[in-house]
């Protein structure tokens, strides 16, 4: 499966700001992969904004549609209002792995349920428009036999298919290569293996 997910690095944060009826709506949006790189950014919300009147929040650590590690909280507005539109905000952009807390300061005026939930939609969408994005592949991996000749040629075959080499292990016979191979994609070396005539194994396969 491959899906775009946010292109932030670890503990840093996407931020936009809106503001409706005089209170001011701060989006911080980030990349996701646990629920403890979620919990991160809550608490650093809540600790840069102290005086906030809510940390409303929402957020999905898996590719899209994923079930089970996601959440949203209104933080004291009113149910439904925050949580819930934030997450369909961050559902329907397709992301996967991305998570974001919208704090706000009250500027006085109650916007009533409808406009809430506009809202706090508005404050994700207009993180979204300007989120840099990367692309996740989810990979399987495949152990490899090649003797040491044909180790270089391997190499840049895989590199030429976009499959990472993650580990390499020497012995007296040769060398076992660990790669992250597609999990969308069929495994087919028969290219390679004709590249190299007969002289790799594959020792695992999905």
């Amino acid at each position: 499966m491959r899906y775009p997910v946010p292109a932030l690095a670890p503990g840093t944060r996407h931020e936009t700001t809106i503001e409706v009826e005089k209170s001011r709506f701060i989006a911080w949006l980030c990349h996701v992969p646990d629920i403890a790189a979620f919990d991160a950014l809550l608490a650093e919300a809540r600790r840069v904004h102290p005086n906030a009147s809510h940390h409303c929040s929402a957020y999905i650590a898996g590719p899209p549609g994923e079930q089970n590690a996601i959440g949203f909280s209104d933080d004291g507005e009113p149910g439904g209002t925050a949580g819930r539109p934030m997450f369909q905000a961050l559902e329907g952009a397709g992301l996967g792995q991305v998570g974001c807390v919208v704090t706000r300061y009250f500027g006085g005026t109650k916007l009533g349920t409808g406009g809430l939930a506009r809202a706090y939609c508005q404050a994700v969408a207009r993180g979204l428009d300007t989120l840099p994005r990367r692309e996740v592949v989810e990979r399987t991996m495949l152990m490899l036999k090649v003797d040491f000749a044909g180790e270089a040629e391997a190499r840049a075959w895989f590199e030429q298919h976009g499959v990472p080499v993650d580990a390499a292990e020497y012995d007296s016979e040769g060398v076992r290569l660990s790669v992250g191979w597609p999990r969308d994609v069929d495994v087919d070396l028969t290219a390679l293996e004709s590249r190299l005539r007969g002289r790799l194994v594959l020792l695992d396969t999905p």
